[in-house]
């Protein structure tokens, strides 16, 4: 199906259109019209008067996981569309902190957005089809509250604090004319892993690209190494990041990945 990408909010603005520390993403499917998060507030509306997209043409919207800077332009998104639902992964709860010192900082989506908006929102789980050729594929990489322990992110329970596992973190998988697209906000398992992840789930299909941010804003130079000598060993064929990828981590993914890699800004389009 051809497939064209917009990115409404990123950390990256051009002249004509602000960003913020979010991601929204447009995708237009065929016939179908899918927006991928809302940002940290309501720019992303703003943003899309500026590209002259009808906020209320959008047939459905996609959290790719429980954090406000993918979450918080919702309730502003269901103000001005009256019909579509967003996707949510169904262990999304409003219960996600960042641990710093002794303190905990909240991070999760806005309070009681699931019971306010219960008729807007479904909770999906497993390897879910929303419409043919679009898919939502859970982690399944063993072991993710590691890295939530290494990125002291937590989650608040009746049992109290854990390590957060990203069960809340979800792809989006377009079947596209060039193959596979994935498109995952922060990609908090792991950017090669999600790529394996999908090649797994579609093992006869090929895995053309992965779009999102891919977390790399604190780690080493040659954690960002790493991850890019993982992504190349997947075999795909394009990848465009931002928002908390960031500059530096950008600039090591683009010497080891030459062209494939792209730069994510606001306003700046892909086609499929």
């Amino acid at each position: 199906m051809k497939t064209k990408l917009t990115v409404i909010v990123d950390n990256i603005s051009n002249e004509e259109i602000s960003g913020e520390w979010g991601l929204c993403v447009l995708v237009e499917f065929g016939d179908k019209k899918i927006l991928v998060d809302a940002g940290a507030s309501g720019l992303f509306l703003k943003n899309m008067e500026k590209l002259g997209i009808d906020v209320d043409s959008i047939d459905f919207g996609i959290l790719s996981h429980a954090h406000y800077d993918h979450a918080n332009g919702i309730p502003a998104f269901f103000e001005h569309n009256s019909h579509a639902k967003f996707y949510l992964r169904d262990s999304t709860s409003d219960n996600c902190y960042a641990k710093k010192f002794i303190f905990r900082k909240y991070i999760g989506i806005p309070k009681n957005l699931i019971r306010n908006y219960k008729d807007r929102i479904e909770m999906v789980s497993g390897d879910y089809q929303i419409t043919e050729g679009v898919y939502l594929i859970p982690h399944k990489t063993a072991n993710l509250s590691e890295v939530g322990k290494r990125e002291s992110m937590y989650r608040k329970t009746k049992k109290g604090w854990i390590p957060d596992d990203f069960s809340h973190e979800q792809s989006l998988v377009l079947e596209t004319d060039k193959g596979l697209l994935i498109i995952n906000s922060c990609s908090h398992g792991g950017a090669a892993n999600i790529i394996n992840e999908v090649k797994e789930t579609f093992p006869d299909k090929h895995v053309y690209g992965l779009v999102g941010g891919f977390h790399l804003f604190n780690k080493s130079d040659e954690e960002i190494t790493d991850l890019a000598q993982k992504i190349k060993a997947t075999g795909i064929d394009y990848v465009c990041t931002g928002h908390c990828t960031k500059g530096h981590a950008y600039g090591i993914l683009k010497r080891e990945l030459g062209d494939t890699v792209n730069q994510m800004k606001v306003g700046y389009q892909m086609e499929f």
